[in-house]
């Protein structure tokens, strides 16, 4: 399967720059962050967020120029993204992501902690910097975004009675707003009509709740070795994803195995194979694969290039994940 890293072939030099960027950029003032910066942006991510800052920048600009301001929007856009990664992580005491230790499983939770703030105060000077207040107003947004999310997930631990319409809500703030507004961003940066600009953000939402989905169904039939992370991860500590949501719909036992916390014995193992069992997956799948389209339709006025093309290939490459 065609990997996410080959379609970005258009920026491909681009992203080279970033990572080396994203070291000196975080690392400079103490040994410590030096550190945690080389394990974070050295841990092979696919970068796609700052990818898509990058080609929709090549695609909406003049010669299909990238400008400085552009660069940094992609730099901050992945300081952001890599700086709740790593909050996320000390939240759920994750050991392991990206198949890599995690920070604070390396550095102990403090350091975890103040490295993560750190991303996020130097995203937001940085930001602050490119002198444009919708920007700054953009990605602002996108930080609250991230701690309503978590909260809502937390608060919703195990809540059988959460619909998919709250479970896209709370997808929008933990994954999607952020690539969501940052592509929103680069059309107020490139100047383009706001029809335009309010599509780019319609991509970035689409985008971004298809590939959560995609992440959620393949907790439940991606290995360990694929994942990054243990499978189930999600179930098993009471985040209830699309699939688990529809398989409940059909499968009042699967409800009750929930509400008790799998207090007894097999049951993780038992709400696993009633998930399978049921359409809940399929229509999961469904469900990735309309937000697929949508993003798709959103980038219907830009006009042809490579860069365009790449942003069309990624979101059937998101789709494909799952085969």
């Amino acid at each position: 399967m065609t990997s996410a890293i080959s379609l970005f072939s258009p920026v491909e030099a681009d992203l080279c720059l970033l990572a080396d960027n994203l070291k000196n950029l975080v690392g400079a003032r103490h040994p410590i962050l030096r550190a945690a910066a080389e394990h974070l942006f050295g841990a092979g991510g696919k970068r796609i967020r700052p990818a898509i800052v990058l080609l929709l920048s090549r695609a909406t600009t003049p010669k299909h120029a990238i400008t400085p301001k552009h660069r940094r929007l992609a730099e901050i856009t992945e300081m952001i993204h890599t700086a709740s990664l790593v909050h996320d992580d000390v939240v759920d005491e994750s050991e392991v992501r990206r198949g890599a230790p995690t920070v604070h499983s390396s550095f102990g939770n403090r350091i975890a902690v103040l490295a993560g703030d750190f991303l996020f105060a130097q995203s937001s000077w940085y930001l602050a910097n490119l002198d444009n207040l919708t920007v700054v107003k953009l990605l602002s947004q996108v930080i609250m975004d991230f701690a309503e999310g978590e909260i809502r997930q937390g608060l919703n631990q195990f809540n059988t009675g959460l619909s998919i319409a709250a479970y896209l809500e709370k997808n929008y703030y933990k994954t999607a707003s952020l690539i969501a507004n940052s592509s929103k961003a680069v059309g107020v940066l490139s100047g383009v009509s706001e029809k335009l600009v309010e599509q780019l953000y319609g991509y970035g939402r689409n985008f971004g709740l298809a590939y959560q989905i995609v992440d959620d169904i393949l907790d439940f039939t991606g290995s360990t070795e694929v994942l990054g992370k243990p499978a189930f991860s999600d179930l098993c500590s009471g985040n209830l994803t699309a699939p688990v949501l529809y398989a409940m719909e059909e499968n009042p036992y699967l409800t009750k195995i929930i509400e008790r916390k799998f207090a007894e014995e097999g049951d993780l193992a038992q709400a696993v194979s009633l998930t399978h069992d049921s359409s809940g997956i399929e229509r999961s799948r469904e469900l990735a694969a309309k937000h697929g389209q949508q993003a798709i339709e959103c980038l219907g006025d830009l006009p042809p290039s490579a860069s365009r093309q790449a942003l069309l290939d990624l979101s059937q490459y998101n789709l494909r994940r799952l085969h």
